[in-house]
C-alpha cells in the first residue's frame, strides 16, 4: 500500500471491534474524492461507491430494528424516527465519537476546513465505512456494528421527539413565543452541480437566528431550523 495511505488501522478496528479480511476496503471507506485530485496514483478509488452502498444496508438495519422495537408506531412515526437515527448530523456525531476524522484522506484544502462541511464529510465516511464492513464481512457483523454505535440513540430521538420535523417545529414555536413566521435564505452557495453545498440561514423577521448547511436547500433548511431550536433552547 503507498505510504501516502498509510493509518494505524490496527487500532481503530480494535476500537470498533471490526477486524477487516481486506484492508483495501477500509482504507477506500476514508478516502474523499478531493484527495484524489492531488494523490491520483493511490491505487485505490475514493469511498463513494462504498457510501450508495453503506446508504441502503443502514437504512435497512435501521428500519427492521424500529419495526421490532416499537410496535405500536404506525409507518408516518417510524418514518419519521429513521430519518433522525440516520440523518447527516446523528451519524456525523457517532463517527465523531469513533474517531473517523483522525483517519480521514482529504486535500490539503478540505483538511483545513473543520466547519459543517467536515461533518458531512464524517457522516459519507460512516456510510463508507458500513458498505465496507458489508463487503468485507457480510450482513450479520454489519447490523451488530450499527447497533452497537447507533441504535442506543433511538430511545433518545423517541423521548426528546427529535424526529419531529424541525421546520415545522420553529415555525409552531416561533408563532407561539415571538409571533413570526420563520423565513429562509440562501446565504452561500458552493461546488460543481453534481455536489452542491447550500448554506441557508433562518431569519424571524429582520434578525437572523442561525445557519444550515447541506446539500440540497431542503436539508440546509431543516439544519438551519434545527439549529434555531437549539439556539432558542426549544426543543423539548
Amino acid at each position: 500500500m503507498p505510504e501516502k495511505l498509510s493509518r494505524d488501522w490496527t487500532t481503530f478496528e480494535k476500537s470498533i471491534g471490526v477486524t477487516f479480511k481486506n484492508r483495501d476496503l477500509l482504507t477506500q471507506a476514508f478516502i474523499h474524492r478531493s484527495f484524489l485530485n492531488e494523490n491520483p496514483r493511490t491505487g485505490l478509488d475514493h469511498n463513494e461507491r462504498l457510501e450508495f452502498l453503506g446508504d441502503a444496508v443502514l437504512e435497512l438495519a435501521v428500519t427492521d430494528f424500529l419495526y421490532r422495537e416499537y410496535p405500536e408506531s404506525p409507518e408516518g412515526e417510524l418514518t419519521s424516527f429513521r430519518a433522525a437515527l440516520v440523518n447527516a448530523n446523528t451519524i456525523a456525531e457517532v463517527a465523531q465519537e469513533i474517531n473517523m476524522n483522525d483517519y480521514l484522506f482529504l486535500s490539503r484544502g478540505e483538511a483545513k476546513d473543520t466547519g459543517k462541511a467536515r461533518l458531512y464529510i464524517m457522516a459519507n465516511a460512516f456510510e463508507a465505512l458500513i458498505g465496507a464492513i458489508y463487503l468485507d464481512q457480510g450482513y450479520e457483523p454489519t447490523e451488530k456494528f450499527i447497533e452497537r454505535f447507533l441504535y442506543a440513540r433511538a430511545g433518545d430521538v423517541v423521548k426528546k421527539k427529535l424526529w419531529r420535523d424541525s421546520k415545522s417545529l420553529v415555525q409552531e414555536k416561533a408563532q407561539e413565543h415571538v409571533g413570526v413566521t420563520p423565513s429562509y435564505k440562501v446565504t452561500h452557495e458552493s461546488g460543481p452541480d453534481h455536489d452542491k453545498h447550500f448554506t441557508i440561514g433562518i431569519f424571524f423577521g429582520g434578525e437572523k437566528i442561525a445557519e444550515g448547511k447541506g446539500h440540497s436547500k431542503q436539508e440546509a433548511e431543516q439544519d438551519a431550523a434545527r439549529a434555531a431550536l437549539e439556539a432558542k433552547k426549544w426543543l423539548d
